[in-house]
């Protein structure tokens, strides 16, 4: 099929963006989103033109780190990664638009390129767990709740694409650390510091310059491991329980 494209371009974090335009003929429908830029940087490197950077690594759904604004919506319409995302979502002749994220604190490196560093430095922030549970043996005999395991679980399963920044209207990153938060927070090892690292961990995420959170859901909703909403309620009551 053909497919119209109308991709950012941007030089550097400093420099003006612009947005350009190609169209690609022969995509197939089965082909990943991925691919067919695969395909859009092979036919501009034919043309003598500069290839879009855009990022990726594992391809496979798991590392989280090709995320794109594709016609307003991260990730693309479906609630999935953008690299499990494929063209059979969209039809013949179709125009698609694609931009980095858009976050104070994700700032533009190049094209589609962004800089998500913000979120491991929260991570860093929460530091380490102080409990030593020895060999796997011993770790698996300390007990843990079914239901708390599931959440922590749940939790885990944040990738830190940073959907949920690019789709609240504040910029806000509180779904992907009310996931880090709560990982620890609701397992026995992470008891000792668990006060400490939910207040260092959300001052870090305010230091970083993402905005707050007003409760609209659309974090939630664009999330493609779906993390629940509810995190950001058991953040909250942490960090009461810690002031």
């Amino acid at each position: 099929m053909k497919i119209n494209l109308e991709y950012w371009r941007q030089a550097g974090p400093k420099a003006e963006g612009h947005f350009e335009t190609h169209t690609i003929q022969n995509v197939a429908d089965d082909a990943s989103f991925l691919e067919m830029l695969d395909q859009l940087n092979e036919e501009l490197f034919a043309e003598g033109k500069e290839p879009v950077a855009f990022d990726s690594d594992c391809r496979e759904g798991i590392c989280g780190q090709c995320g794109l604004v594709i016609n307003g919506d991260p990730h693309g319409p479906l609630v999935t990664t953008t690299c499990q995302l494929h063209m059979r979502t969209f039809k013949d002749g179709d125009t698609i638009t694609i931009e980095p994220w858009r976050s104070t604190a994700f700032p533009v490196l190049r094209d589609l390129v962004v800089d998500r560093t913000a979120l491991d430095r929260i991570v860093q922030a929460g530091g380490y767990i102080s409990v030593n549970t020895g060999a796997a043996p011993d770790a698996h005999a300390v007990p843990v709740r079914k239901e708390h395991a599931d959440k922590s679980f749940e939790a885990a399963a944040c990738i830190g694409c940073g959907a949920c920044v690019a789709a609240c209207p504040n910029g806000s990153a509180m779904l992907f650390t009310s996931a880090k938060v709560v990982h620890l927070g609701i397992l026995p090892q992470g008891q000792p510091e668990r006060k400490e690292r939910v207040v260092n961990m959300l001052s870090q995420h305010d230091a970083e310059g993402f905005g707050g959170c007003t409760n609209t859901g659309a974090c939630a909703s664009a999330c493609p491991k779906q993390v629940p909403l509810e995190f950001i309620s058991m953040l909250n009551r942490d960090l009461i329980r810690a002031l």
